[in-house]
């Protein structure tokens, strides 16, 4: 669709006139434009983004979040003697004082963030000192955030880190059986079932008030980090979409779970996938680093259980999916939510071997 660009920029609060409007990164779920603007001969740079509403179908309460977060943590970098305008997403307001507008015309939303300059996000890691940075990244956006009241912000995808619940969908999908598929993976649905009580061992905790509910990132890929341009060293965490309330154990172990495997996701020899321990130790070094004191006890003690949990839900989930048709992640061959659940399985083996060991590295970090 053809967007008057000049009209949705001129409705946003920022100086100067619209030079271009181009499309921009490689993201796939909201429309992200590159928009230049002429301010008094200088050329200034800003994100223009239509929200995807079919994901978002809230884009009030979703952009109340970013504004919620990012006016927090910009506050925290400003303390601090940073420049939030480069060390966190900025949105740029509405004329109107709103965090984003409806455009009549097109009926979509659209948001408006400033440009951070001089940076880079990676799609992949192209070294360790790339998730290592990516680390520190997440352990600063944690430690940001430490004091926020998460409780203020609403569930974008509601239950996405309960453990419980999906415990729950998984026998759900197994009683189903749709397809006639649980006779072909009963070692997996064993393996699962017999982990069963991992599933209420943080959830438990947060409702209990043991371990504090924080602001979780929820994509802690390495292409939400931007990197400085010269030095490679973490600028800011971008993509915010999906922050809910939950356990930084959460974005920890998610961390873990796809960094530290040295197989693809779906590799089908799974003499290729193991837990690379070393990755594990730089990640924690990184995060914990970052994170300072602002990390408790309980969450210490269980940010390598995280990433047990983070893998155990996420093969759970792929079980699931293929029991139910393989209907949820998007497959391009038979069979490949099945390689997927099994690599998170095998993780989940060497994990446990090295529980211990994973333990020790956090605490001398």
């Amino acid at each position: 669709m053809a967007y008057d660009f000049k009209k949705i920029v001129g409705r946003f609060a920022l100086e100067g006139e619209l030079v271009s409007c181009e499309r921009y990164g490689e993201g796939h779920i909201n429309e992200t434009y590159l928009a230049v603007v002429n301010d008094r001969g200088a050329e200034v740079k800003y994100i223009l983004q239509r929200i995807n509403t079919n994901l978002f179908k809230e884009p009030d309460k979703l952009m109340n979040n970013i504004r919620l977060v990012t006016e927090f943590s910009r506050e925290k970098i400003k303390e601090r003697g940073g420049n939030p305008d480069r060390e966190s997403l900025s949105l740029v307001y509405a004329k109107d004082g709103a965090p984003y507008i409806r455009d009549e015309e097109s009926g979509g939303c659209f948001r408006v963030y400033k440009f951070i300059t001089d940076a880079i996000a990676y799609q992949t890691v192209e070294k360790p000192e790339h998730f290592y940075q990516s680390a520190v990244a997440f352990g600063d956006f944690a430690n940001l955030l430490a004091q926020f009241d998460a409780t203020q912000l609403y569930e974008v995808l509601p239950g996405f880190h309960d453990t419980v619940k999906r415990m729950g969908d998984f026998e759900r999908s197994l009683a189903a059986d749709k397809f006639g598929r649980a006779k072909d993976v009963k070692k997996e649905i064993d393996f699962v079932l017999a982990r069963k009580e991992y599933c209420g061992k943080i959830v438990s905790l947060l409702a209990s008030g043991k371990m504090p509910t924080k602001v979780t990132h929820n994509d802690t890929k390495l292409n939400n980090v931007m990197l400085d341009a010269k030095t490679g060293k973490y600028v800011a965490v971008i993509d915010l979409d999906t922050i809910m309330p939950g356990s930084i154990c959460y974005d920890f172990g998610d961390s873990i779970r796809f960094g530290c495997n040295t197989g693809a996701e779906d590799e089908p020899d799974l003499d290729k996938v193991h837990f690379d321990i070393g990755l594990f130790e730089t990640y924690a070094k990184g995060y914990l680093g970052a994170l300072g004191k602002s990390v408790t006890p309980a969450e210490k003690e269980n940010l390598a259980f995280g990433a047990i949990l983070m893998t155990y839900e996420c093969g759970m989930r792929f079980l699931a999916d293929y029991l139910d048709g393989d209907v949820y992640f998007r497959t391009h061959r038979a069979g490949q939510n099945v390689d997927r659940c099994r690599t998170q399985f095998r993780l989940i083996e060497e994990m446990e071997k090295k529980l211990s060991e994973m333990n020790a590295i956090i605490e001398r970090n």
